[in-house]
């Protein structure tokens, strides 16, 4: 099920940005466009069965197929690792996923498409409302706090600077990872998700023998997105 997820997944990440259709057309190899029969669509076992090349042109299929799959497989396998019941594991898997092509997409393009954040926010509410009913008021409090927390920064970055910040896209997953987690674990998400950030920032300017700058254009979103997950999955472990 997890690598049929991941290759979704795939198709989300590499169409949503460009504004492609994600239901209505046919997947096809990269290089000659041709469509891609059933048995070259069985997730993980099709790219090893064909070598990672395409059966009519020869050209490589992107590794980025199988490793979506596989990073979707882990994602299932660390929610059952960790959460102790059936509904929660479904709960921490959609979320897991959702997050996972939200931060890839980020890393790709830097957007977060409102396909993906505004139904996680829906889709936090109702998880809430399944799991612990009595706290849906504050999980919405929190969704509208930190909506407004991140246009705050962003709007106050923009007025200080001259120049965007923060996107539209981040302060919808904080609106997101509110009606998760909450208001008292919402800082723990941002504190988490700056971290992470920065540490990833630090490593790759260090690997590139650069320094980070001031304008040095970072996603937040994939910190936001790891930090989100983390922290919803210590708390119902």
């Amino acid at each position: 099920m997890s690598p049929v997820i991941g290759s979704f997944l795939g198709v989300l990440i590499r169409r949503l940005p460009a504004g492609a259709p994600v239901m209505l057309d046919r997947s096809r190899c990269e290089t000659c466009r041709r469509p891609l029969g059933a048995a070259e669509l069985v997730p993980i076992a099709s790219y090893l069965m064909l070598r990672g090349r395409c059966r009519k042109c020869g050209a490589q299929i992107a590794p980025f197929h199988i490793a979506i799959e596989l990073a979707a497989l882990a994602v299932a396998a660390i929610a059952a690792a960790v959460l102790p019941d059936p509904t929660t594991l479904c709960c921490g898997c959609a979320l897991g996923w959702t997050l996972l092509a939200l931060a890839w997409i980020d890393c790709e393009a830097f957007i977060l498409p409102d396909a993906l954040t505004l139904p996680l926010v829906l889709a936090g509410l109702a998880a809430t409302f399944w799991l612990e009913p009595e706290t849906l008021t504050a999980h919405a409090a929190a969704a509208a706090l930190g909506y407004l927390l991140f246009r705050g920064v962003s709007w106050s970055y923009r007025r200080l600077r001259g120049r965007d910040g923060l996107g539209e896209g981040d302060a919808k997953l904080m609106a997101a990872a509110g009606a998760w987690v909450g208001v008292t674990a919402l800082s723990g998400v941002l504190l988490g998700g700056a971290l992470l950030t920065l540490a990833v920032a630090l490593v790759d300017a260090v690997r590139r023998g650069e320094g980070v700058r001031a304008t040095t254009r970072l996603p937040f979103g994939p910190g936001l997105c790891a930090a989100l997950w983390i922290v919803w999955l210590l708390a119902f472990r």
